[in-house]
This record gives structure tokens, C-alpha cells and sequence, in this order.
């Protein structure tokens, strides 16, 4: 026994002398193990993982399954709960640059990231990023609200975390405010650093910290990382697949808001016409309604009967002028249309002109994908639902843009704030000409705007890399025409060639699809097929994963009694025979 006791007291003596000559490295080791520690929703173990000091956690806030999803500041009425264990981390990544206009909308202390974190158990080795939409915007920064609770048309981080089991993210690409203010210096100039922000910089950040978060939470790197987004978050998703190209193995862009300054600026071209050939005098959205209802039912017909919106607008070259039944007679009323103002709507189908000019929609519906002389963006497609660009106001952002572009905040509308003056509708003045030159403006902008426009057909690097692109929009697109998404992959192949575009890239245009997963069409009783944006992310995953290449898809409608095939593009629906409800009576081809 004594023996043995001075075995113990000799080894805690050489304990005690090694924790004296040797307590410094201890510490670092503690450190390191700390810096190692996994599974731990805190912020003081989850910042080892940045090195730098321009990232820094704000907030940790753990969520235990069944818990409801809410903070004290959200004031949402109903709140979902956490399906499984989530850990939700809000960072912040410093501004380039120090900002001098503190208190405007010009100024940002950096760039809000909100990341969902599933539990080990839980995770499925994915990263599966958000976009955003519009100017995006929000309060990923505030450590009192949840963001990632939203669901919008690529899903939500709250639910791809604790449902699917990926890492999830949204970022506010660097500012608070949801309109374009926030893009123009106190004294009227364009605030590059923000523009660079929004357009790059906040969604390549959200990646590199989502990245460095996984490693720490799970002590392993994802096995793949994926971007799914719509609208601006579809150009997002393009914006990373050019510029910063080993960010995703997969990128999913939805509806993708590419051409920024072109179909932003033409997106006035309705309201503009309005002003200028009717005098101000607005369509009702009867007439709107009317006119575009009548496309509908002639050009949606199949096999002699009527399918309620059509599935080939390219082939649509309705004019209602020469349309004898809309056409009002001596009694005007707002079931009917007057020349002037159905020659109106065939301006605003076609699209922005720098002249105001139309041709024959026999000898261009808007389909001409090189664009034609004059013609400086494309029109919406017929059938689709006009109220949004041609309604009483116009479509917000493309006011904001074009006092951007001009760098005059009176040209937009009263929610646009700055010191040298809030926006006072100034657009208003407007005529052919002076939009065609905002435009021409904007596209001379470009590297103030950090190359918002996102047209780079130069993908190599992506595609070197084994990326994986799905790019997919409706064809009754109410805000973004999707002959502008047509282009670009056009002259993406002209470039790259098509089978080397189409290793890497594909696309589908889904008929009467809007500005999300839902109708766009003007009849609102329209039974339109659609696909889920999960269907779409599983055809990605297949080709990333398992390299098994995206096929032609099946739509259902909500009411499960219709069917429609959704073609790989440039293939189209053909009906073959049998019943038009059913997917088996049409081919691609």
C-alpha cells in the first residue's frame, strides 16, 4: 500500500511541474480542441471558425424539434415549428470600405448572413442555399428576428434545414432597405460599393461562411453545395456560376433576372406607353383582363378545343386590332377596346421600342430572339396577366432603377428616400426616346453596377469544374419576359457550342407558369400544370450526385386532373392525340 501511494504522489508531482513549465501549450491545445468542438450552437465556439476579423457572429439561437420558430421581434401571425433540431447563426461580414453617409440608406456596416444549421444527426452532407428577391434587403442582421421562416418560390432555409437536412442560408446582400435607395450616395452618385454588395459580393460571402460553419459544426467539410433561387436569386445563382464559379457544385436559377438594366428599364415601357398614345389615360384591368383573355382562348386551343391558356406563346400572333369583337363601336365602355387603345397593347406585348413603334405581330410577336432594329427588350407574352406591369402604379423597381440610372432620386416613386430629394414620380415625363437612352445609360454603367446585367456567356471555369446548371421560367412570366432567358442561352451555346453547354446546362419553360410556382395567365380559372421547385432540385441533386442527366418532366395541376410534359429546352409540347388533360397525348419534340 505504501508502495502504490507513492506511485500516485509521484505522478501527480510531475503533473504539477509539467502544468507549470508547460501551461502555456496546454492552453493552446485547450484552444484548439475547443476550436474543434462539434455540434455546439454557440457563438464563442462557432466564430473559431473565421480567422478573419471582418466576420462576427451576432446571434446563436438553438431550436429544439416540435419548438415553435419564432423570436421576440417577429410579428409574422403564424409561425411554424422546428421539425428536427436546428441551430440558427446570424453573422455579419464588415463593409469593404468605411461609409460616410451614416444614417441614410447609402450607408451598411456590412452584410447579413442567417445560416440553418441541422444537428449531426440530421444533416445530409449538403449545403442548399437561398436567393433572394427584388433589391432582397431584410433583417438577417437583427438577432431578434428569424428570416429564414419565409417561404418563397425556392423554398425556405427553416424548412431545407430541419426538413431536408442541408445547411441553409439567406443573405441581405449588404443593406436593410427592400427598394433601390440604398444604391445612391447621399449626394445623388451611385454607391458602387453596395451595387457590388448586392450584386456579388453578399451572395459569394454567404457561401464562404455557410462553408466555414459546416466545417465547425460538423467537423467535416459538405459533401456538395448547391444554390436554388428565383428572380434575383435566379440571377444570383447565375452571378456565382461566372464570377465565382467553385462556390456550388449545382445551381438552380429560377425565372432569372439576368439582362438587369435591360428588362428592369422596359418594364416602364407599359405605363410609358400609356402616358404617351392614351394620354394618361390608364387601361382597367377589365380591359387588360379582356384583351389578353382573348389570346388566351385563340391561341389556346388544341385539337379544336379550348385549354384555357396556351401552350406555345412563340406561336401566338393574335392582333387585336383587327379583332372585330373587342373592338368598341360609337359606345365606349370598358368591355371593349378603342384602336388606339388595342394598338396599346400590341406596344406593350412587343415591347420597349425607342420610338414607341410596333410591327405586325405576323412578322414579329416579340420572338425574335436577336432583337430587331429598333426593339430594345422583349414584351410580355400574350395571355399573361398584364396588371403588374400595366396596372395603376408601375412596377416599383423599375422606377428606383431608372432614377439610379439617371442619378436622379425625383424620377421614382415617393418610397425612394434621399438628401437631395424622396422620389417624386418624375418618371412620369418621360418619352420613347428619353427611355430608350436610360437604357443605353445603364448598359454603359455596368462597371459602377458591378456588372449587375449578368450576361457573361463565358461559363468554362464552371463547367471545368463538374458544375451543374438548371435554369428554368413560365412562359406567362407577369414581371421577367422569359424570351430574355431564351437569348442568353442562345448565345450561351453559340458560344460554348451546344454539347458542351448542354454537358453542363439545361432548361425548361414551363406554360403558363407566372412570377412563382402559380398562374400567370390572365384567366384566372386557368388549370395550369405545373412542377415543384422540389422536383426541379431533384432532377439537379440526380445530375450532381449520381451524373444521372435531366429529363423532360411531367406537370400536374392543383386540382390533379391535368397533366402536361415540360420539355427540355428548345424542345416543345406537341399534342399527338387523345385527351388534352393528359401528359400521354403530347411528345416533346
Amino acid at each position: 500500500m505504501k508502495s502504490h501511494k507513492g506511485k500516485i504522489q509521484t505522478v501527480l508531482y510531475l503533473s504539477l511541474i509539467s502544468l507549470v513549465l508547460y501551461g502555456c501549450n496546454n492552453s493552446d491545445s485547450n484552444e484548439e480542441n475547443q476550436a474543434k468542438q462539434t455540434g455546439v450552437c454557440d457563438s464563442s465556439v462557432l466564430s473559431k471558425s473565421f480567422k478573419d476579423n471582418n466576420y462576427k457572429i451576432i446571434s446563436t439561437h438553438y431550436f429544439k424539434k416540435g419548438e415553435e420558430l419564432k423570436l421576440k421581434d417577429n410579428t409574422e401571425n403564424n409561425f411554424s415549428t422546428a421539425a428536427n433540431n436546428v441551430c440558427v447563426v446570424k453573422v455579419l461580414v464588415g463593409p469593404e470600405t468605411n461609409l460616410q453617409d451614416k444614417g441614410e440608406p447609402s450607408y451598411s456596416d456590412g452584410i447579413g448572413i442567417e445560416i440553418w444549421l441541422p444537428d449531426h444527426a440530421n444533416w445530409n452532407k449538403r449545403i442548399h442555399v437561398k436567393g433572394g428577391g427584388g433589391w432582397v434587403g431584410g433583417q438577417h442582421r437583427n438577432p431578434n428576428i428569424l428570416v429564414g421562416i419565409r417561404y418563397d418560390s425556392a423554398g425556405s432555409p427553416a424548412e431545407t434545414a430541419t426538413i431536408e437536412g442541408a445547411v441553409s442560408a439567406q443573405t441581405d446582400t449588404g443593406h436593410v432597405i427592400n427598394n433601390g435607395s440604398f444604391a445612391m450616395n447621399s449626394d445623388g452618385t451611385s454607391n458602387t460599393q453596395l451595387w457590388h454588395d448586392f450584386a456579388e459580393r453578399g451572395i459569394h460571402e454567404m457561401a464562404v461562411v455557410s462553408k466555414l460553419l459546416t466545417k465547425q459544426y460538423y467537423g467535416e467539410k459538405q459533401k456538395y453545395a448547391y444554390w436554388n433561387g428565383f428572380s434575383t436569386g435566379g440571377r444570383q445563382g447565375l452571378k456565382e456560376v461566372q464570377v465565382n464559379p467553385d462556390d456550388f457544385d449545382g445551381v438552380l436559377a429560377g425565372a432569372p433576372a439576368i439582362n438587369w438594366t435591360r428588362f428592369i428599364t422596359s418594364e416602364l415601357y407599359p405605363q410609358i406607353v400609356m402616358q404617351r398614345d392614351l394620354n394618361g389615360n390608364l387601361l382597367t384591368t377589365e380591359q387588360l383582363n379582356l384583351v389578353s383573355n382573348r389570346a388566351n382562348e385563340i391561341c389556346g386551343q388544341i385539337n379544336g378545343q379550348s385549354y384555357g391558356y396556351m401552350l406555345d406563346p412563340s406561336s401566338c400572333k393574335y392582333d387585336p386590332t383587327k379583332d372585330t369583337s373587342l373592338i368598341c363601336g360609337n359606345n365606349q365602355t370598358q368591355s371593349c377596346l378603342t384602336p388606339t387603345q388595342a394598338l396599346a397593347v400590341n406596344k406593350i406585348w412587343y415591347g420597349q421600342t425607342e420610338d414607341g413603334s410596333v410591327p405586325e405581330p405576323t412578322q414579329d410577336n416579340s420572338f425574335n430572339l436577336n432583337l430587331s432594329s429598333k426593339q430594345n427588350w422583349f414584351g410580355l407574352t400574350r395571355g399573361t396577366n398584364l396588371t403588374y406591369l400595366a396596372g395603376a402604379n408601375p412596377f416599383i423597381i423599375s422606377t428606383d432603377l431608372i432614377a439610379l440610372i439617371q442619378q436622379d432620386s425625383r424620377i421614382a416613386q415617393a418610397n425612394f428616400i434621399n438628401k437631395q430629394s424622396n422620389g417624386l414620380d418624375q418618371w412620369r415625363i418621360f418619352d420613347y426616346m428619353q427611355l430608350a437612352d436610360t437604357q443605353k445609360k445603364g448598359i454603359e454603367l455596368q462597371d459602377k453596377f458591378s456588372n449587375i446585367n449578368t450576361d457573361s456567356v463565358d461559363l468554362n471555369n464552371f463547367r471545368s469544374l463538374g458544375g451543374k446548371l438548371i435554369i428554368y421560367h413560365g412562359l406567362a412570366d407577369e414581371l421577367i419576359a422569359p424570351q430574355g432567358t431564351m437569348r442568353y442561352i442562345n448565345q450561351l451555346k453559340s458560344t460554348m457550342g451546344d454539347s458542351v453547354v448542354n454537358s453542363f446546362m439545361q432548361a425548361y419553360f414551363i406554360p403558363g407558369m407566372g412570377h412563382s410556382f402559380g398562374n400567370g395567365t390572365s384567366n384566372s380559372n386557368a388549370n395550369v400544370a405545373l412542377v415543384t421547385n422540389e422536383e426541379l432540385y431533384q432532377q439537379l441533386t440526380n445530375w450532381v450526385e449520381k451524373g444521372i442527366s435531366p429529363t423532360d418532366m411531367v406537370a400536374t395541376s392543383a386540382t390533379k386532373d391535368r397533366s402536361l410534359p415540360i420539355c427540355l429546352y428548345p424542345k416543345k409540347i406537341a399534342y399527338i392525340s387523345g385527351n388534352i388533360n393528359q401528359a400521354n397525348s403530347y411528345k416533346c419534340e
